[in-house]
């Protein structure tokens, strides 16, 4: 297992031009309940305990973060760090904190033993029940594309949960596996949100980094599930990047963090129209944002504050979409759809929209059992079906249901 740096941050510079077979995944296989984990494409991250705790007190988030990371270097930590997880209300509590230690090493993706495949799921049996039901869920992309042909809103991302309950405990690293050497190249997390619970998933979908003056920002919005048959997944790739429905969805996302951005940033480009990038079970439309930060002091969350909601998770004007979606979904979204991610004292950090993921709680009591929530949304505009919507959100279902052996 890598060495453990109670001091040290991550860095580029400390990811080995040519790292050792098994640097990254001993960090995974390292993995137990309690500690946070994070891979992105640039590192992977296992931290260990709780040196300081991000206070909520009413200041902006951004600054209680900058404050947290100061106060636990003066107090020794050389170049401590923030992780954890943001809400996707406003005015809801982050958990984020300064770990004790912090052990890093290089992506997954970079490693060549995450190409081994994980233990299979161990057949526990799951009581799943949709919130809402489906037909429910497609009632209401049917009233929110009727107000949009009034000329309401432009936008609005509608999401649906499955709870999944079990009597066997919860494996949470071997879920942690399966969603990590699937898709080695997302941003796979495993991170405490209160007592007895955590955030699991693997997004796709970098909401902002920052390294110094660079600023990278990955938008995604337009979707379409994969095939396991070749010919059809490709057929399928080359249609979204057709899709006037499609590219009308992600042209308003991209707009929307465009101007967001310039304010904070000069250099900006922007290409003028999406590539595709792929998961275990989607396509999706993307584009790459780079830019030069305005300011030095200008810190990764400040960054990913000014873009958070993006139309790829809420809608556009965002105000009414907020309302929509709270008078159209039945469950508080909580750390979906927010954000999961890391800063340093400099400010460097990366955030990553919380997507593809899921609550895991243990039951406690006699029974030892546990339960999850599963979510996934959709963006929908005037030209959406609900048909087809309700087939989006049960195909990105599918990243987490795989990782414990359900089957719909």
């Amino acid at each position: 297992m890598p060495t453990v740096h109670p001091t040290a941050s991550p860095t580029a510079a400390g990811v080995p031009a040519h790292p050792s077979v098994g640097a990254a995944t001993n960090l995974l296989d390292a993995y137990r309940p309690g500690q946070r984990f994070l891979a992105t494409p640039t590192r992977t991250l296992l931290a260990e305990g709780v040196h300081a705790e991000v206070p909520d007190d009413g200041r902006p988030l951004p600054e209680r973060v900058r404050s947290a990371v100061a106060r636990a270097a003066g107090s020794g930590h050389v170049r401590p760090l923030v992780m954890g997880s943001i809400p996707f209300a406003p005015d809801a509590p982050a958990a984020l904190v300064v770990p004790r230690s912090v052990s890093e090493g290089p992506p997954l993706a970079a490693d060549p033993l995450i190409a081994l495949p994980p233990e299979p799921a161990s057949g526990a049996r799951w009581t799943v029940t949709p919130v809402p039901e489906p037909e429910v869920y497609g009632r209401g992309v049917e009233d929110a594309v009727r107000r949009m042909r009034a000329g309401e809103f432009d936008k609005v991302v509608l999401a649906r949960s499955l709870e999944l309950a079990s009597d066997a405990p919860l494996d949470l690293p071997a879920m942690l596996q399966r969603l990590a050497r699937r898709d080695p190249g997302a941003y796979n997390f495993a991170l405490p949100t209160g007592a007895g619970r955590t955030l699991v998933g693997a997004s796709p979908e970098l909401l902002v980094s920052r390294r110094g003056e660079r600023l990278v920002a990955n938008p995604l919005a337009g979707s379409t599930p994969r095939s396991a048959d070749l010919a059809e997944d490709v057929s399928r790739a080359a249609a979204l990047l057709r899709s006037a429905k499609d590219l009308h969805e992600h042209a308003v996302v991209v707009d929307a963090m465009r101007r967001a951005l310039a304010p904070y940033t000069s250099d900006l480009v922007v290409p003028e129209r999406p590539t595709l990038i792929r998961t275990a079970t989607m396509w999706h439309l993307s584009t790459t944002i780079t830019a030069t930060v305005a300011r030095p002091d200008l810190t990764a969350l400040e960054l990913a504050a000014a873009l958070h909601p993006t139309p790829a998770v809420c809608g556009t004007p965002t105000d009414i979409a907020r309302r929509v979606i709270g008078e159209t979904e039945q469950f508080d979204r909580g750390f979906f759809t927010g954000m999961v991610g890391w800063q340093d004292a400099a400010g460097d950090g990366e955030w990553v929209v919380t997507i593809r993921c899921a609550e895991a709680e243990e039951a406690g009591g006699p029974s030892g059992g546990g339960r999850l929530r599963l979510y996934a949304g959709a963006g929908i505009v005037a030209d959406s079906r609900p048909e087809e919507e309700t087939a989006e959100t049960a195909a990105k279902f599918r990243t987490f249901l795989q990782a414990v052996g359900v089957a719909l």
